[in-house]
């Protein structure tokens, strides 16, 4: 069950959430670091999510900032750290836009 939040928006404007869930061909750097030619840019953020904490990556003295290792920096533009509210920004710069 969706958050109401979340309903209103995707009613408001269902192709907000087609932007999320549709598959998109991933460039290069991404491919390698997802492993797979296609994702959503949902399933992006949550491999991405999952990769950081699995390795311990957030910070043990403020859970807000992430230090990258040197693969997650190779698709967060060689940031060494990185704030939690930043990660959907730089997963997004990777995935192009749709032509209107």
């Amino acid at each position: 069950m969706l958050p109401q939040r979340m309903k209103k928006a995707v009613i408001d404007n269902p192709k907000k959430l087609a932007n999320l869930i549709d598959l998109v061909n991933l460039p290069s750097p991404l491919r390698d670091f997802v492993g797979q030619s296609q994702i959503s840019r949902l399933g992006c953020f949550m491999r991405v999510w999952s990769y950081i904490k699995t390795n311990n990556l957030q910070d043990p003295n403020n859970k807000n900032v992430v230090n990258c290792d040197e693969k997650l920096k190779c698709i967060l533009l060689g940031k060494p750290r990185v704030e939690l509210a930043e990660l959907p920004a730089l997963i997004k710069l990777h995935f192009p836009k749709e032509p209107k």
